[in-house]
């Protein structure tokens, strides 16, 4: 079978067109296999697997995460190092082959070591799809082609909750890691008959391919690098943290739980409004003001959740952080795809997403802190706005020389 990417430029831009669903495909996949831990692991406790503790589900779910957290970071190099198609092919692989192993798992050390292995096919997919949408989307539109990508990540994690609730009391926990492991069975014939590599990775002779994790450092490329990790850091700590502990500081507010648990479904669906909007503003005035003001407005909107606001009030400025809060990471990603050159654009994705996994971390536990301490409301949507504030002032300090210098 001929290797798609050895016909030519004419079957690359021939092939063009299926980069955007492929990629999108390949990232809902990943939104499913990050979620369905959660989904399988309330009724892994409530049957006693394996006699499978609380702190234990913990320590399982925390080790798949720093998968992930490594993967972003030594995939975005592999990256960039054997080409945007070749990596898909192996992260999208992988991670469907050790979630269906997941399914087979005979004691809690093996299932944490297979997340574990599976989590660094997941943490590769989200840099790869990144750099490939970026550099096939027309000039001025990979913000909105960013964001567009990330509403797989949203749909594949709704897919699983709903699969959840349907499966599991018919079939048992393990049926829904072989039913994640069984969309890679068209997807990857697709990737490899349809996806195109990257035409600025076949311009490069490999002879002048330069080290691109130099390149994060060099070339006036260090203050940007710091800056987007910083910025990545606040962003996920964001992310993470108001999807963890919402109901919870709602709840310590005086809502009722019922009333708690919608608004975290508000805040999501705020999330998928925010990724649509986002986009369509980033390509009007670029993503650099855009991903500024995203974070701006969203630590204004957290600020004002910690006052008690009458009726429907406090839904519509929960939908509206949801918005703000969400897609500004996403943002981010987009204006790291533009800003470096194509021999490093994967690296400094995952570089970005694997510093930004150590928010993600961060994130449950000061909000955890902060409710042990019976201070989370409000002070710990005063924490949450100036962790949106910081992440506006060190995206601004990439400097509009440095984007300038990129375009």
């Amino acid at each position: 079978m001929q290797n798609p990417t050895e016909t030519g430029n004419d079957a690359t831009r021939e092939r063009a067109g299926w980069v955007a669903p492929l990629a999108w495909s390949s990232v809902a996949l990943e939104g499913f296999d990050l979620v369905v831990l959660g989904v399988v692991l309330s009724p892994m406790l409530r049957d006693g697997v394996w006699g499978l503790t609380p702190n234990a589900g913990a320590l399982i779910s925390s080790v798949g995460l720093v998968g992930v957290m490594v993967g972003a970071i030594a995939i975005g190099t592999v990256t960039d190092i054997i080409g945007r198609r070749r990596t898909m092919l192996i992260t999208v692989t992988g991670f469907s082959v050790l979630t269906l192993l997941c399914a087979l798992a005979p004691d809690p050390w093996t299932f944490g070591a297979l997340r574990f292995l599976a989590g660094l096919g997941l943490g590769g997919v989200l840099p790869v799809a990144i750099a490939l949408v970026n550099e096939y989307a027309k000039v001025g539109k990979g913000g909105g082609a960013t964001t567009v990508l990330m509403t797989g990540y949203h749909v594949g994690a709704v897919i699983t909750a709903l699969l959840g609730i349907v499966v599991i009391p018919a079939l048992g926990w393990r049926a829904m890691f072989v039913i994640g492991a069984l969309p890679a069975l068209v997807l990857v014939p697709l990737i490899f008959r349809y996806l195109p590599e990257s035409a600025s990775f076949l311009q490069e002779k490999p002879r002048e391919r330069h080290n691109p994790v130099a390149i994060l450092f060099g070339g006036g490329h260090l203050r940007a690098t710091i800056a987007f990790w910083v910025t990545s850091f606040m962003g996920l700590l964001l992310v993470y943290g108001l999807n963890t502990w919402l109901p919870e500081i709602m709840r310590s507010a005086g809502y009722e739980l019922g009333a708690a648990l919608a608004l975290l479904l508000v805040l999501n669906v705020g999330a998928i409004l925010g990724l649509l909007v986002a986009g369509q503003v980033a390509n009007r005035i670029g993503v650099r003001p855009a991903v500024i003001a995203w974070f701006a407005a969203a630590a204004l909107f957290l600020a004002v959740l910690s006052i008690r606001l009458p009726g429907i009030g406090v839904y519509i400025g929960v939908l509206l952080a949801g918005v703000f809060v969400f897609s500004a990471q996403v943002l981010v990603y987009a204006y790291v795809s533009q800003l470096y050159p194509a021999a490093a654009r994967g690296t400094a994705i995952g570089a970005a997403s694997g510093v930004g996994r150590f928010g993600a971390i961060s994130g449950p536990l000061i909000g955890g802190a902060l409710l042990t301490a019976g201070i989370a409301y409000p002070w710990g949507f005063y924490v949450f706005a100036v962790v949106a504030a910081i992440g506006a002032v060190s995206v601004a300090a990439v400097g509009v020389s440095a984007t300038k210098g990129a375009a």
